[in-house]
């Protein structure tokens, strides 16, 4: 499997989440082996930051990236998108200290994504594989990793509210199944926190048109939910994006309960601190006839509510 980037430079504009301010995204190829960089660029200059487990200076309502004083917010979304669509390398310049919160999901970087083209390189994709077996667990929540051959997650959410409840879904990730079943799912939260947070001058930006809003019993959003599941697919496309942290794409078999930002990083940085004993770097190659066929079998979505 080659490397790709995308084949021209494209950019958006939209609301940040947490100031509430048109924020300025673009999208542009980059050379082999280069993975995701993003410049920010501020008041004193264009700062270059590159993912990795302890850039993350942030996960209070979303993952924020920092380095000497510059930092992007609101990443996972956008990352989760070329994760998912396995990109390798790609430059994101950022204005506004933000990537734009757009619809509260993933699926216009996708389009975005799409829309530029993704060009395949010609040298072979690299990527990090766990390599030994990891139960990560805090207050009742974890994270459990096994090798596997690919992106596989299996993710719990259990929420005491009438809508959400216990809701359970297993899907092998490829840009198909990415695209299809998780890419559009939104964020959500609750209205009793959304009032809390405008109060105290945080989420800004966060609307109906970028969340799915409960109140006790129902969804505020006149459109309704794009899935009977969405909440439990954006957990999904949160961990997608918060693993891409990593800064090489990760493969493994994820099983997750009831996991945030907070916990996704301070999952990668125990298996990055500990590469020698989890991971193991391995080039990926042209696919054989055998793998070809088990990819086109994979990603049928399992779901218990």
């Amino acid at each position: 499997m080659k490397q790709t980037t995308i084949k021209k430079a494209i950019g958006c504009s939209g609301i940040g989440l947490h100031s509430g301010k048109v924020v300025k995204l673009s999208l542009s190829p980059a050379q082999e082996d280069t993975g995701v960089v993003f410049h920010i660029h501020g008041e004193h200059g264009v700062k270059v930051i590159t993912p990795e487990p302890n850039a993350v200076v942030a996960t209070g309502l979303a993952t924020t990236l920092g380095l000497d004083g510059a930092s992007v917010a609101t990443v996972e979304h956008l990352l989760a998108a070329i994760a998912g669509l396995q990109i390798d390398n790609i430059r994101i310049d950022i204005e506004g200290g933000e990537v734009p919160i757009m619809d509260g999901s993933a699926a216009s970087f996708a389009f975005m994504l799409r829309d530029a083209g993704i060009a395949r390189q010609s040298r072979n994709r690299v990527v990090q594989r766990i390599k030994k077996s990891i139960n990560f667990e805090r207050d009742g929540k974890f994270i459990k990793a096994t090798p596997y051959n690919g992106l596989r997650i299996d993710y719990t959410i259990d929420f005491d509210h009438p809508l959400i409840g216990r809701q359970t879904m297993s899907l092998e990730i490829t840009p198909a199944t990415f695209t299809q079943e998780i890419a559009k799912a939104r964020t959500f939260g609750f209205m009793r926190e959304v009032e809390y947070l405008h109060k105290n001058g945080l989420a800004l930006g966060g609307s109906l048109d970028n969340a799915i809003v409960l109140d006790e019993y129902c969804v505020l959003n006149q459109d309704g939910l794009r899935f009977d599941d969405e909440f439990v697919r954006h957990k999904i496309l949160d961990f997608i994006g918060d693993m891409t942290m990593l800064g090489t794409p990760l493969q493994g078999h994820f099983e997750i309960f009831a996991s945030g930002h907070a916990l996704n990083n301070q999952f990668l940085r125990t298996i990055n601190d500990n590469a020698e004993i989890y991971l193991e770097t391995v080039e990926l190659h042209a696919f054989t006839p055998e793998r070809a066929n088990a990819e086109s079998h994979a990603g049928q979505a399992v779901i218990a509510a």
